[in-house]
């Protein structure tokens, strides 16, 4: 998993972001201004920084300017398309604009990871491995069939591993955003799913939510 270090200096937001990449597996470091952001580059090795634009001391376009060769998302409230452009053409990964869902937040950070090759593109659980390049899942080294909509499924579960999922966002994310059907096919695949994988106690259910993937 990542090293990344979380720049933001509204405290409930940096806990909250750096809780949710902790229980997928990230190793995070919390900075609250720019000047304590850049001490953290030279004592630290990241493989990712998520920078606010607004911050005390040296704001997150400076502190940029002076960071080398670590990939980077900026986070702020600013919105507007220059500001946008502005991220993007000094050489920034991304630009995500405040509020964000979470969930968006770190499937941005898993691209950029991904994308850098700082993300293993396999995940092992169990005896099952999941190849996310060829789109495979072995067991003991045998291939597990699956349909494409159950890959998308499991995929999901483990980019979002230890987060509870309602019915409705397992729709969004695995499905589309245009999906209309109805809630009950999530619980079909998820049955399917934990019976290929022998998952039963992986996949559990979250009480009038959705589903969560222990790990």
């Amino acid at each position: 998993m990542a090293h990344i270090l979380i720049v933001e200096d509204e405290i409930p937001i940096n806990e909250l972001i750096k809780r949710n990449l902790n229980l997928v597996g990230h190793r995070c470091v919390s900075a609250f201004d720019g000047k304590e952001a850049l001490v953290c580059v030279r004592q630290h090795s990241f493989d990712l920084i998520l920078l606010d634009v607004m911050l005390p001391e040296l704001d997150g376009y400076e502190v940029f300017k002076r960071i080398k060769d670590i990939p980077t998302i900026f986070l702020t409230a600013k919105n507007s398309l220059s500001d946008r452009v502005k991220g993007l053409t000094m050489g920034a990964d991304d630009y995500l604009s405040k509020p964000f869902e979470m969930l968006e937040l770190l499937a941005r950070a898993d691209a950029v990871l991904r994308r850098t090759k700082k993300e293993t593109a396999s995940f092992e659980l169990d005896k099952i491995i999941i190849n996310f390049d060829s789109r495979q899942i072995f067991a003991d080294g045998k291939v597990i069939d699956c349909t494409p909509k159950e890959y998308e499924l499991l995929e999901t579960f483990v980019k979002n591993r230890n987060i509870a999922l309602s019915r409705e966002k397992l729709l969004e994310l695995a499905w589309g955003f245009d999906y209309e059907g109805d809630t009950r096919t999530v619980d079909v695949h998820v049955q399917k799913l934990r019976k290929k994988l022998g998952w039963e106690d992986r996949i559990v259910t979250v009480y009038k939510l959705g589903y969560r993937l222990e790990v």
